[in-house]
């Protein structure tokens, strides 16, 4: 069975090709993709050539974990039907290309227990459930306090603060450049220079920003933390005199699981929390190289997604 799908067979070095799906088992699920997003933390390493090394990692790749579709054929033990909507957090993989993550294409195939059921309402801002689900797990809900300052207005940062605007809090946002300011709906956005706190409980930085540590660790209060929430390519470092004097705190947050998927789900379907003007740009899956560059380099872009209706 085959697939069209973007490949970055290097980094900067990307495009639309056929690919051949990975056989389906028993307990998996085909997908015929209808929308993916393009993440601008982890994707962006990828394309550049600056994501460390891990496991699976390697070119030619299918990048995406981000993607929406119908369901074209299921296991009758997977708990799904055709044409059930679901969220695509990546796929089984491909033949002769890595699968990292593998969701950037037109049909994947994927173990129906990672498939997500979603509403039809939400439409292509399907694509933003990985993201929600990894801001939540940031918070560390439902027993950490929430944090009082969040660092960047990116598409995270922005669903971070909803979060916490939903669970009550009321987050101060610092943002560099003035053009990401706009948006906030709840919590306020602000430069750093403006912010003079420095008794914050937690702080949670979105940046990427290998550079920042001191300062963060600066604004918070004595026994505060900072929660690493980013991506970082660079090594982290951190002055120990005013970490020792504030006994501060470092968490770092990993990717979601599945009951922080849940637990969005739950504060999207209630209402409390919306994915509304997250998703800027769209662009059909054929031109997936140039939207690769804008989504990387266009700081009005918060969220890219190709539309393969056109490319299966």
């Amino acid at each position: 069975m085959n697939s069209i799908a973007v490949i970055l067979r290097e980094p900067e070095h990307l495009a639309l090709g056929p690919v051949e799906l990975a056989a389906p088992g028993e307990d998996d699920v085909i997908v015929d993709v209808s929308w993916s997003g393009i993440s601008t933390g982890t994707e962006r390493l990828l394309w550049t050539g600056r994501m460390p090394h891990f496991p699976g990692m390697g070119y030619p790749l299918v990048p995406g974990y981000e993607s929406v579709g119908r369901v074209s054929q299921a296991a009758r033990s997977s708990g799904l039907r055709e044409g059930d909507m679901v969220f695509v957090p990546g796929s089984k993989g491909f033949v002769g290309v890595r699968g990292l993550f593998g969701g950037a294409a037109s049909r994947v195939v994927l173990p129906a227990a990672r498939a997500v059921p979603l509403s039809d309402d939400l439409g292509e801002q399907g694509v933003l459930l990985a993201l929600a689900a990894t801001g939540y797990h940031a918070l560390g809900q439902p027993q950490a306090p929430l944090p009082g300052l969040i660092i960047g207005h990116g598409v995270l940062g922005r669903l971070i603060a909803r979060l916490c605007v939903a669970l009550g809090g009321e987050p101060v946002v610092w943002e560099t450049n003035p053009a990401r300011r706009a948006g906030a709906t709840g919590y306020s956005v602000v430069d750093p220079a403006d912010d003079a706190r420095k008794d914050y409980p937690v702080v949670c930085d979105v940046s990427g920003d290998s550079g920042l540590l001191d300062t963060l660790i600066g604004r918070i209060a004595r026994g505060g933390e900072v929660v690493l929430a980013g991506f970082y390519e660079k090594p982290l470092s951190f002055a120990f005199p005013p970490a020792f004097m504030r006994e501060a705190r470092l968490r770092v947050a990993a990717e979601w699981h599945p009951d922080d998927l849940v637990a969005v789900r739950r504060l999207i379907d209630d209402g409390r929390l919306s994915l509304d003007d997250l998703v800027t740009h769209r662009s059909a899956a054929a031109d997936a190289a140039s939207a690769y560059r804008t989504a990387f380099t266009d700081p009005s872009c918060l969220k890219m997604v190709l539309d393969w209706s056109i490319a299966s």
